[in-house]
């Protein structure tokens, strides 16, 4: 099973929140957010498969236990810590996540440091939409999208809500007509992703690329992961970072 082993521990404040790090690798940036229960060691193999296609890898550390496989128990840990935290917005319609604040001050650090034309953000599950409103930073130029899923498709509203103010999604409509496209990958059948990709078709148009697969399923790039899903991912990052520096 994959480890730790090679990356860095290091930290992020903004504002008044500081919160643990882990880097590895060379290469434009790009922002990996675990799922629930956590960085588990299917997380961090895949983004060791981001590391190696020539990328350096940030995986913040927001909840869970860090290297703790899934398991009943690790799920329900997590849980019960995001249900209690404010900083996710898990039930609200037309509501940001405040986390956002935080990932886009790391993603304006790391591409300060590395520079390129921006860096990318990865959010999965329940963070899924978080890369979303991450590209309301300008420094975020290939933000993806891994099964959304908050907030939580209780009801038709909920169930296409974008996890994102009116301001917010104001400003992802302006950045994708400037060229910013937004990936988007879940199974074709995942109830736990809601109409969500069909409000994105419509607020972004072409700008949102659709990548859906057959069969059952949730986590696209981890636990039910398949590979055209991994190399789609891994393809928009080279268009995005890296062809567009070239």
């Amino acid at each position: 099973m994959p480890d730790l082993a090679g990356w860095t521990r290091g930290s992020h404040t903004a504002g008044a929140r500081t919160r643990e790090t882990y880097r590895r690798g060379s290469g434009p940036g790009v922002i990996v957010i675990h799922e629930i229960p956590g960085m588990t060691p299917e997380v961090i193999g895949f983004a060791d498969e981001v590391v190696a296609r020539g990328f350096t890898v940030v995986l913040p550390h927001l909840f869970g236990d860090v290297g703790a496989a899934m398991s009943p128990v690790t799920i329900a840990k997590s849980l019960g810590q995001v249900c209690i935290n404010r900083e996710f917005n898990k039930l609200k319609v037309g509501r940001t996540s405040p986390i956002a604040d935080w990932l886009r001050s790391l993603a304006r650090e790391l591409h300060a440091e590395l520079g390129g034309p921006g860096v990318g953000a990865l959010g999965m599950c329940f963070t899924g939409g978080f890369a979303l409103a991450m590209m309301v930073e300008e420094s975020v130029a290939a933000p993806v999208l891994a099964q959304p899923s908050l907030p939580f498709p209780i009801g038709r509203a909920r169930a296409a809500d974008l996890n994102l103010s009116p301001k917010d999604l104001a400003a992802v409509r302006q950045r994708v007509a400037g060229g910013c496209s937004v990936l988007g990958v879940r199974y074709r059948s995942d109830k736990a992703t809601g109409t969500r990709f069909e409000t994105l078709t419509t607020e972004l148009g072409e700008g949102f690329i659709r990548v859906e697969l057959d069969g059952k399923g949730h986590s696209t790039l981890t636990a039910h992961r398949q590979q055209v899903a991994v190399d789609r991912v891994l393809d928009f990052f080279d268009e995005r970072l890296r062809t567009a520096a070239s």
